[in-house]
């Protein structure tokens, strides 16, 4: 499965818990939830006797399924321009990143020596996903992945096979997979991986001999495999501002998913402020209270989106990067 389908999931911090506590539920009276326990003995040995008591204690985190279920509304499992530019491109968020980069100078310059790309980028990642490892979540994610495994919801498959690896990584990691918090989607960690992420893309960058996804320097070197692996080209161009008349733009489809000509952007009376030098642009839209900002991404910039399916995750990362360069 494709990281991709992380691409819902935004940093916890920039969503409200609407505070109502996991509830006991019986999954062992689900059909459904039977067949998982076999095909998890028969195709992954574990024990019938684990997998029943753990899954008998698992609640139902009501608060978590509210996100997937019914009509989908922004902010429930996404996030606004708005909302990133007061969590996450704050002043205070910013000075951290500073700070963070002087601190993990050494371990970002050698990622960026081994992966070859850009670490003023692993520190935007650091700080868009858990604010450089102070927010990594405090959702028991048991409770989380069994809720949207065997409930109804519009991500319910993709969520059961997460439940999936977080068996198969819990027993990797010898983990306590009852204790293990983080979002309220089942991502871990400070860089916020879904169980086969965490699995697939993990790094053991501080040398200990352990892939440790809440330790910062795996963490970094993590998000430079991922970088390295889809394509990033260090010191290329990744995204510039661009200016068009009025305050809001209506014109040219916006998209991180599809580049456009630049000739066909130019005709359309949007200029770059900065020198763009490639021959297509991904034409970027940031919705702010009072007015639009364009920008036209290069392809250094889709490799941002590729961790998380969204315009503003991206300009988040990029906006970080420039700050403490």
């Amino acid at each position: 499965m494709k990281i991709v389908l992380l691409l819902l999931l935004i940093p916890l911090y920039l969503l409200a818990n609407d505070d109502r506590p996991p509830v006991a539920y019986d999954y062992l009276a689900k059909k459904n939830v039977h067949t998982f326990i076999n095909m998890m003995v028969k195709k992954y040995h574990f024990k019938r006797d684990y997998m029943t008591n753990t899954l008998k204690h698992a609640k139902l985190d009501r608060d978590t399924l509210a996100r997937y279920t019914g009509r989908y509304k922004v902010g429930t499992t996404n996030g606004s321009w708005e909302r990133y530019k007061a969590h996450v491109l704050d002043k205070k968020s910013l000075a951290k990143a500073k700070k963070f980069k002087k601190a993990y100078y050494p371990t970002l310059l050698r990622a960026s020596k081994v992966y070859d790309i850009d670490m003023d980028y692993i520190v935007g990642f650091m700080g868009v996903e858990s604010k450089f490892g102070e927010y990594t979540g405090d959702y028991n994610i048991l409770d989380a992945l069994t809720t949207l495994a065997f409930h109804k919801n519009r991500m319910q498959k993709f969520f059961k096979n997460e439940l999936k690896h977080l068996f198969l990584f819990a027993r990797e990691k010898g983990y306590s997979i009852t204790k293990l918090e983080g979002s309220f989607a089942g991502a871990m960690g400070c860089v916020q991986q879904v169980p086969s992420v965490a699995r697939r893309h993990k790094s053991d960058f501080n040398g200990d001999g352990l892939t440790d996804p809440w330790d910062l320097e795996d963490c970094i070197g993590s998000i430079a495999k991922f970088m390295h692996k889809n394509g990033w080209k260090k010191g290329a161009l990744v995204a510039v501002p661009a200016s068009y008349k009025g305050k809001r733009y209506k014109g040219l489809k916006t998209s991180h998913r599809k580049t456009l000509p630049l000739s066909t952007i130019r005709k359309h009376g949007i200029k770059p402020k900065h020198p763009f030098t490639e021959s297509r642009a991904y034409l970027l839209k940031n919705r702010n209270l009072t007015h639009d900002d364009l920008w036209l991404g290069a392809k250094n910039f889709r490799v941002l989106t590729r961790y998380n399916n969204s315009t503003s995750y991206g300009m988040a990362i990029h906006l970080i990067a420039q700050h403490v360069k």
